[in-house]
Formats: structure tokens, sequence, C-alpha cells
């Protein structure tokens, strides 16, 4: 059996890396998918693929419009989801992306420091799994396969 795994969370820091070659070195059986990790190509898809924009306002909701296609694609193609959320960072795409694994009934698993217990503990009770780090993901992830 293979998975394939939606890694949602902020694109600014290699946590998605870690999880990638921590995985690889326990041989587990996962594919791994997520949101466009390039930020330019991310906040300008909308202009490369309808042109320019009349204002920033058309050009991030231009932008959207396609990331959130990729997002519903590669989501609806996976088999689980981990969420992470960052003290560092705006977590509002990762609260929108765990909330549409959600409504979609796929697995979730949500990797948040406890710092970050209180804001998330609706979304954590909602989750099928709640971790403090991605090592403890890898480990959830892992269990599947045993």
């Amino acid at each position: 059996m293979r998975l394939t795994v939606y890694l949602a969370g902020e694109i600014h820091s290699s946590w998605r890396e870690e999880i990638k070659k921590k995985s690889l070195a326990l041989n587990l059986p996962v594919d791994f998918v997520g949101p466009m990790e390039d930020h330019d190509r991310s906040d300008n898809i909308g202009e490369e693929i309808l042109g320019e924009q009349p204002s920033a306002i058309f050009k991030d909701a231009a932008a959207s419009s396609f990331n959130n296609l990729r997002t519903s694609v590669l989501m609806e193609k996976s088999d689980l989801v981990i969420a992470l959320f960052g003290e560092q960072y705006k977590q509002w795409n990762t609260a929108m992306d765990a909330s549409a694994a959600l409504a979609s009934h796929k697995p979730l698993i949500v990797i948040r420091p406890e710092k970050l217990h209180h804001p998330l503990k609706e979304l954590s009770q909602k989750a099928n799994a709640t971790v403090e780090t991605c090592d403890q993901a890898i480990k959830a992830l892992s269990y599947i396969f045993e």
C-alpha cells in the first residue's frame, strides 16, 4: 500500500523537507504533495494565466483562484493531510486547508506547538491526531504501516 500525503502549512521554512527526508529514511511508502512552495510563482500565477490585473486586489483574487484549484485537486487525490501550524508566520492558509481536509473527510494530523494549544483547540479535537513536532507526525504516519 502506498499513500499520498498533502502537507499543508507555511512555505517559508524547511519543515516539508524534514518530513520527506525522515519518511524516506524509514522507507515509508508515501508520496508527498502540497501547496506551491515558490512564493513568487504562487503570487503571480493569476497574471501568468490571465494577464496583468488592474490592481493588487484583482491580482490576489486571480492567483487565489488558481492556487485553490491546485490545492483542491491535490488534496482530493491525497489519502491523508498533515497540517503544520508554526509560531512564526500567519496561519490562515493552514487553517483553511485543515478545515477543507475535515470537510472532505480526509484523515488529518495537526502539528502545533504547545503555545498554540488554546487557539487551535477546536480544530485539534476534530483532527484524527494532534502532535507537537514533525518527528511525532512521522511516528503517527509510520504507525499506519505497522
